[in-house]
């Protein structure tokens, strides 16, 4: 009968309509960055969003990302009573530095010191060494002084001598999680400022989120070891690598990826952004530096560490959601195709009209768009 074929035909044709295959994966990553907007986790893509749910190792960087990124100026050691000739010179040599312990020199400077004499010196020559410090000739009234302000590895670049006694001083302070400013001038060490940074009030939690997903945790910073081990320890990370250069942290995160493992890395400065492009999956926080937002595939508003542990729960369970989805699709073609191809017709005289088959069809894509919508439902806790 020609009528009976070609209704067999536009049944299996319409019900055949891979519609659903085609919502499964676009439908759950629309509202599952959708999801992630409104819990202020803004995801730049769909790949971004599945692959961060693969994560294995979570790279922190320290300073803004585990601690509060507003340090100040605890200490000031020195031999002689100069106190206010080291803060004097190191505020105006990083006067024109972007840096947050230059920041923190400035504003414990301007505290501490009266504006006029402020003015003393200013800035001729300058020169940024990234993960060292900086090299500034000060000009006065009187004279011009080539002064070296940074870490140890500056010092020992320039070949300034670090005394004894203030040594075992700094390493009392690092111990207690102080960032240590070595200030010399004409080759000569003046003194160390120390600075000091809190961790977040939700850094603890972040970690212990991590590794309730099964992902391992690990703290990246230029700092030295002293201090990092200190933070590091408050914060309860799996490992602590410090007195690493801007330019060593992609390769930290290289080195992780050439193990076979999917590295997340969590930053918010400009010395942070190659770090983020080297990863898999990288996360800037929203507060920190331009660069490091445009190099990072996904931002948290809120600058709250642990969205960045529910960006890694999110993502599973929008891949999960994506297999329910292919799962029903698959299922539905299975089982529709056979029946509208006649299967059921000879022994039970079963046959799917075409208008039976549209609706089937249509069932089928509403079916995997209201599962992925139930993606906006869920409540996402550690």
């Amino acid at each position: 009968d020609p009528s009976f074929i070609l209704k067999v035909i536009t049944s299996v044709l319409v019900i055949a309509c891979p519609c659903a295959l085609g919502l499964a994966t676009p439908a759950a990553i629309m509202v599952g960055t959708g999801k992630g907007a409104s819990l202020g986790i803004l995801i730049r893509s769909g790949e971004a969003l599945e692959i961060a749910g693969k994560t294995q190792v979570v790279v922190l960087d320290k300073t803004g990302t585990i601690t509060q990124g507003n340090p100040q100026v605890t200490t000031i050691l020195s031999k002689t009573d100069n106190q206010t000739e080291i803060l004097l010179i190191a505020s105006a040599a990083e006067s024109v530095a972007q840096h947050p312990l230059a920041q923190a020199i400035e504003e414990k400077a301007k505290d501490s010191i009266p504006q006029e004499k402020m003015q003393q010196y200013k800035v001729e020559h300058f020169t940024n060494i990234p993960g060292k410090g900086i090299r500034a000739t000060l000009v006065s009234k009187d004279d011009t002084h080539a002064v070296y302000i940074g870490n140890t590895l500056l010092m020992k670049e320039e070949g300034i001598a670090i005394d004894p006694e203030l040594q075992k001083g700094s390493e009392l302070l690092s111990a207690q999680g102080n960032t240590l400013v070595y200030v010399a001038k004409e080759k000569q060490l003046l003194g160390i400022i120390a600075i000091a940074d809190t961790i977040r009030d939700t850094s603890k939690e972040a970690v212990a989120m991590f590794k309730k997903l099964g992902v391992e945790v690990q703290m990246l910073t230029g700092d030295n070891k002293k201090t990092a081990e200190y933070i590091g320890g408050l914060a309860g990370v799996d490992k602590v690598i410090a007195e690493v250069l801007p330019q060593e942290k992609a390769q930290v995160v290289a080195a992780l990826q050439a193990e076979g493992k999917s590295v997340m890395m969590v930053g918010d400065g400009i010395n942070d952004a190659p770090a983020l492009v080297q990863a898999d999956t990288g996360v800037a926080i929203g507060g920190g530096s331009h660069i490091a937002v445009e190099a990072g595939n996904i931002i948290l508003m809120k600058n709250d560490l642990r969205d960045a542990a529910k960006s890694i729960q999110l993502s599973r369970l929008t891949l999960f959601n994506i297999k329910e989805n292919l799962f029903w699709a698959f299922f539905y073609n299975s089982i529709g195709i056979p029946i509208a191809a006649g299967a059921l017709y000879p022994v039970f005289g079963i046959l799917l009209t075409p208008m039976l088959a549209g609706l089937a069809m249509s069932l089928s894509s509403v079916f995997v768009v209201g599962n992925a919508l139930r993606l906006r439902t869920k409540k996402i806790k550690l």
